[in-house]
């Protein structure tokens, strides 16, 4: 496991979309989207129909990728966006979905 450094802009938060966000290429569309913009992390269905990721990367990437979360994929009808700055030493190197 690596570890941020102090002198890194990086930017970890605890994502969870709602709506119709299950069922419409979400996970494999948001994998995209996350390596086009170079973060790493995680996204995952949860059981309860929502869609949970873990951002981690520089803040205006990340903000970016808040941003498209709005939307989602075409199919998506994404009614809500939560966000929560996570501390960790963490570091992802890529984006996955699991």
């Amino acid at each position: 496991m690596k570890h941020l450094s102090s002198s890194l802009e990086h930017e970890t938060l605890s994502v969870f979309i709602e709506g119709k966000v299950q069922g419409v290429g979400f996970r494999a569309a948001t994998v995209r989207r996350a390596h086009q913009l170079k973060l790493g992390g995680w996204v995952r269905n949860l059981a309860d129909g929502r869609v949970e990721a873990l951002l981690q990367g520089p803040h205006d990437a990340v903000d970016q990728m808040l941003s498209w979360l709005l939307q989602g994929p075409p199919l998506a009808r994404v009614a809500r966006v939560s966000h929560d700055e996570v501390q960790t030493e963490r570091l992802y190197e890529r984006f996955e979905q699991i």
